[in-house]
């Protein structure tokens, strides 16, 4: 359906009537000649105009134009045309103009009187009623001209419209321009019933008869779908989702539905809807949403990432700096900070002479860092992609001087262009602390190898001053021995004739002896027998020292021998009073050593028991020990006992418990060193349990079988 082109401005009579003979004549619709009288007529005079018509049902007049009037008052003008006995009903039988007066219908649905002209074939009922707001029963030549051009034009426009069914339809150029548009535009009816819809909107809503069948059950949903959204919005603009289906494709469309309630020219409320597609938009919100969700995991692994770098960089103990290619920092642990970063709480004014005095230091600590990076950057150095050298930097806390060694490599892209540098630093304190202890160490190591070298030939001379000692020792102990040996001999020799003829006067050789010269000359045989056995002792210890006491090995009996022990000393038992018992082990061997020895030290151990025991008695055991191989033979007595201290002295040359000159006990203290001495010979010991008034145990350990040496 075509519009009409717009009404020019109001002219002079002649012209003005012909411009709107020109634009009736190009109206193709009932409501486009009637809104072009009434726009024509309202710029006439200045007034309210409107002209009611048929409607779309019987008996349903509606405002076909109007200019001035609101929805209200074109409502009550159309159901005034309609209804029987209103003065606006007896127009449609009755021809010709009249005035009527404001309050001839209810509502002042024309306020301060209007003319009534109905429209229509002369003769005939009249198809339309035109009505114009003017003062006065006068009626202008304009509104009669137009009653009778337009009048029959506008009945054959009526009579056309009511063969199709009437529309209201934008003109041409706002259809065009509604086509244009590339988001589907639709004008509905406020149950959703399609008026209108352009290109687009027709795609999604709109099934021809000849449509497919997916097609069409696919227009049906989204017709459906459009009305139940649309029956949410109410009356009012609304924006609400709306999902569609692509009647071609198939796939799911997101539509944006915007509502606009329009009141129409005519008086019917349309409600224009515009949809706006949201699925590609949809989607690349969704994708931009896992786009920016990614972005922020991958920010998050960033950021984690740089958290665990910084933190092992923290722990390296190095300080490390990494640098931008133009020399800048961009990044250094925190043992790189402490050196070269600036304090927290520093200032460069107003702060104490301290803070000035880290800030100098850290300003130092950079330019000397900024010339080490001078020889890895700038296009001279291009080839050379490490550099290390030694700086010594301050400690800004403290100004002690803190040697470095620093290394610094160049960080290349991948088209090996230079995009950093990175700086280690390593500590030399302790290498130098390291290498100053090593020297003072090799100073102290030369002064003990010269003090040691000192204290060796010192030794050396001390040795060879004590194996000349040793030797003048063993020289002396031989002519010692050789002496006593000699003198021990010298000795015996006239003693034994002196025992001999001692022996023969007390026999009566020489005759019968007076009792005091029997109890002197006894007296000479007892000292005697004394003087020889110190002389024997002192002949056994030379000849042991000098190694000329053999050994005489020989199978014997351990019972035997004590037999013969206890047989020589029955004398000396007997006037002891004390009693002696032995108790052998049933299951003593026969033994394989010297017995002349075993037997002496025996005689040796009973002779000091009967000496020291003054009431008790003595026990001699002998058992064999299989695990050791080794033959006990013990001596038990219940005499005085010994101290611990005086153990060990006892068994040592011409030493006694008691060696005052008026000790208790005689003899030479020669006994138990022999004894010692000769059980070593065996390949045996002596060994003492003993303690003051508790008695002593002396026991000679010695092999069974004797080795020959």
């Amino acid at each position: 359906m075509a519009s009409p082109a717009p009404l020019p401005p109001a002219e002079a009579d002649p012209g003005a009537r012909l411009v709107l003979a020109e634009h009736l004549l190009a109206c193709e619709s009932a409501v486009a000649c009637a809104r072009a009288v009434v726009e024509w007529l309202a710029r006439r005079h200045g007034a309210p105009a409107a002209c009611v018509g048929p409607g779309d049902g019987p008996g349903a007049s509606v405002c076909l134009a109007s200019e001035g009037l609101t929805g209200a008052q074109q409502a009550a003008l159309a159901r005034a045309w309609d209804a029987p006995g209103s003065p606006l009903a007896t127009f449609r039988t009755r021809p010709g103009a009249r005035w009527l007066a404001p309050d001839a219908l209810e509502g002042a649905a024309m306020p301060g009187g209007f003319f009534a002209v109905p429209l229509g074939r002369p003769g005939a009922t009249a198809a339309a009623l035109l009505m114009v707001g003017l003062p006065g029963p006068a009626v202008p030549e304009d509104v009669a001209w137009v009653a009778s051009s337009a009048g029959p034009h506008l009945a054959r426009q009526l009579a056309s419209d009511a063969r199709a069914p009437r529309r209201p339809e934008p003109d041409r150029l706002l259809r065009r321009v509604i086509n244009a548009v590339s988001d589907p535009v639709l004008l509905t009816d406020t149950d959703g019933t399609l008026l209108f819809a352009n290109g687009r909107a027709e795609a999604l809503l709109v099934a021809g008869p000849d449509a497919s069948p997916g097609r069409t059950r696919a227009v049906e949903l989204n017709q459906r779908l459009f009305r139940e959204t649309l029956a949410q919005g109410g009356t009012s603009v609304h924006r609400r989702e709306v999902p569609l289906v692509d009647p071609l494709e198939g796939m799911d469309l997101l539509f944006e539905l915007v509502t606009t309630p329009v009141l129409a020219p005519d008086g019917p409320s349309v409600v224009v809807s515009v949809l706006r597609n949201l699925t590609d938009l949809g989607r690349a919100t969704q994708a931009l949403g896992e786009s920016y969700r990614q972005l922020r995991a991958t920010e998050r692994e960033a950021r984690s990432e740089r958290h665990r770098l910084d933190r092992v960089l923290d722990s390296v103990a190095d300080p490390i700096i990494l640098t931008d290619p133009a020399g800048g920092m961009v990044m250094m642990n925190d043992p790189a900070e402490r050196l070269f970063a600036w304090p927290q709480s520093g200032g460069t004014s107003g702060e104490g002479a301290a803070d000035e005095a880290t800030l100098r230091r850290v300003r130092a600590n950079d330019a000397l860092f900024a010339s080490f990076l001078a020889n890895l950057l700038g296009p001279v150095n291009a080839g050379v992609s490490r550099w290390k050298s030694q700086l010594t930097l301050d400690d800004p806390s403290t100004g002690s001087p803190v040697p470095m060694e620093a290394m610094a490599n160049k960080v290349l892209g991948d088209g090996g262009e230079l995009t950093g540098i990175v700086t280690v630093f390593h500590d030399r304190t302790e290498v130098l602390e390291r290498a100053r202890l090593l020297e003072r160490v090799k100073e102290v190591s030369s002064e003990l190898e010269a003090r040691v070298q000192s204290a060796t030939a010192e030794l050396a001379e001390q040795n060879e001053k004590l194996r000349r000692q040793a030797i003048q020792l063993e020289q002396a102990s031989a002519a010692k021995s050789q002496f006593l040996a000699n003198m021990s001999h010298e000795f015996r020799t006239p003693l034994n004739a002196i025992l001999g003829y001692t022996n023969m006067l007390l026999q009566g050789v020489s005759g019968e002896m007076t009792p005091p010269q029997r109890r002197n000359l006894t007296r000479i045989d007892s000292n005697g027998r004394h003087l020889l056995e110190v002389i024997n002792e002192i002949l056994d210890i030379t000849r042991i020292e000098a190694g000329r006491m053999p050994l005489h090995l020989s199978d014997f009996g351990i019972p035997e021998l004590l037999q013969e022990v206890m047989a020589e000393m029955d004398p000396i038992i007997a006037r002891s009073k004390l009693t002696v018992e032995t108790r052998l082990d049933e299951a003593l061997p026969g033994v394989w050593s010297d017995r002349q020895k075993v037997k002496q030290i025996v005689l040796n151990l009973l002779s000091n028991a009967l000496k020291f025991t003054h009431e008790g008695g003595v026990h001699i055991a002998a058992e064999y020990q299989n695990a050791t191989g080794t033959v006990a033979i013990s001596v038990k007595d219940t005499g005085i006992g010994i101290d611990v201290s005086n153990q060990e002295k006892i068994f040592e040359d011409f030493q006694q418990v008691d060696s005052s000159p008026t000790r208790a006990y005689g003899g030479t203290g020669l006994g138990l060193s022999i004894c010692r001495r000769l059980a070593a010979m065996l390949g045996g010991r002596v060994s003492l349990q003993s303690a003051p008034g508790q008695g002593s145990t002396f026991t000679l350990h010695f092999p069974r079988r004797a080795r020959r040496t």
